[in-house]
């Protein structure tokens, strides 16, 4: 008889309502289990620094080093590199004043078991200049993420020059391989969140009860309204300057959105989203295959809304004030976090954990953003995998390379022939 498994989505789910109840039930008792759950962030937070730096700097040393199409590069490249950063910088803006607005987290106090130094108020010119380490094995020791963040681009640029002039790659391929090790650490780590998970709620429970079952609504509930809010834009806004009927696109997009509301994984839902670009929307073959694969990549938008919820959701629930120059650099750090680096299954947790090292918060909350993970998913990876498509549609607009008779339906797609 086959023995049935539970995938860690579905523990992490289990999880989260038994440790809700159990601590809503025992009460200030349930704060002796914090230890374990404060265990299981410190294995987190103990790989993110290598993960980010090993990410980074593969990610842009690897850049134009392998199968480079210049023609392609040069007249469509930029164009599309320019609508997702468009489409990313509006979807951080509307996920910050939507988080602004309902705020997601008030009504929770999370007090801090532990957490990166105390933040002190400084000037504009001073906290540009604390950008830049003067030493980065110091700023390793003590997660400085901003510092390790400036440190790994320009390893990166360095990295990517030295391969192309040495024809080397050796350096590149350790370091690639070393992200691969830390992801497999993460990926280990993560088979004990439901056990964290359920330590640390229980925890939370205890001191507030039933209650911090609100801010977990509220906080799906925002990342959702955004994500309705901004495709209802983008659809009607990229019509416009395509002059497309806006009224056939909902339907084209039924498949790809269910692959990736039940997967939530762009990688997966990518060959459906790819071909119904070209059969649907009448997108020309090589302007999807290329922006289609940079998209998957690089286009975030959903995960750039839910990274800047989620830094407003931890600082509500807190109770800590950020400046306006630590909002900025967390929204920031939160658009360089979409470039699609951190793939790894939980790969949340470790977001949620930078960006809370990075800005002073307690990283108790975290808990919270992990229970309800694989709901914030669905909605992250749907507005991932359909803005792709507008931004591809928006590139081949420029080019003029939308077959408008397979998008209005007169007639049907036929592969080229090479």
């Amino acid at each position: 008889m086959k023995k049935y498994k539970l995938s860690l989505t579905t523990q992490i789910i289990i999880a989260t309502i038994a440790g809700i109840l159990f601590g809503a039930l025992v009460g200030e008792w349930a704060h002796n289990l914090q230890f374990i759950g404060t265990i299981f962030i410190r294995l987190i937070q103990m790989s993110v620094v290598l993960l980010v730096m090993t990410s980074v700097i593969t990610a842009i040393g690897n850049m134009g080093t392998e199968n480079e199409d210049e023609a392609i590069g040069l007249k469509i490249g930029i164009r599309t590199f320019g609508w997702i950063i468009f489409c990313t910088l509006l979807a951080a803006l509307l996920g910050f004043l939507l988080a602004t607005w309902i705020r997601p987290g008030e009504g929770m106090v999370i007090e801090q078991a532990y957490s990166a130094e105390e933040t002190v108020t400084i000037g504009f010119q001073e906290t540009i200049t604390n950008f830049v380490s003067t030493n980065i094995f110091a700023s390793m020791s003590e997660g400085n993420m901003i510092q390790i963040i400036v440190f790994s681009v320009l390893f990166g640029v360095g990295l990517n020059q030295w391969t192309k002039s040495s024809k080397d790659n050796t350096l590149l391929k350790v370091l690639q391989h070393t992200n691969s090790v830390t992801l497999n650490i993460i990926q280990m780590v993560m088979k004990l969140a439901p056990i964290g998970i359920f330590a640390l709620l229980a925890d939370v429970a205890g001191t507030i009860g039933f209650s911090v079952v609100i801010p977990m609504m509220k906080y799906l509930g925002t990342l959702f309204i955004g994500v309705v809010i901004f495709m209802v834009f983008m659809i009607f806004f990229t019509s416009a300057i395509c002059k497309l009927n806006p009224r056939l696109m909902p339907k084209k997009f039924v498949d790809m959105s269910l692959i990736a509301l039940t997967t939530t994984s762009s990688a997966i839902a990518f060959p459906t989203a790819l071909k119904d670009s070209k059969e649907k929307f009448g997108i020309r073959e090589d302007v999807a295959n290329f922006t289609m694969s940079i998209g998957m990549t690089s286009g975030s938008a959903g995960a750039a809304m839910s990274y800047v919820i989620m830094i407003l959701f931890m600082q509500q629930a807190s109770d800590v004030s950020l400046t306006w120059i630590q909002l900025v650099v967390g929204i920031f750090l939160a658009i360089m976090l979409t470039l699609g680096t951190i793939t790894v299954p939980g790969g949340s947790a470790v977001v949620a954990t930078f960006l809370a090292s990075s800005l002073g918060l307690p990283v108790e909350s975290i808990a919270l953003i992990i229970g309800v993970d694989w709901f914030a998913g669905m909605f992250r990876t749907f507005l991932n995998v359909n803005n792709d498509v507008l931004v591809s549609l928006l590139v081949a607009n420029s080019v003029d390379a939308i077959d408008r008779d397979i998008y209005n339906e007169v007639k049907t797609f036929e592969p080229q022939v090479k």
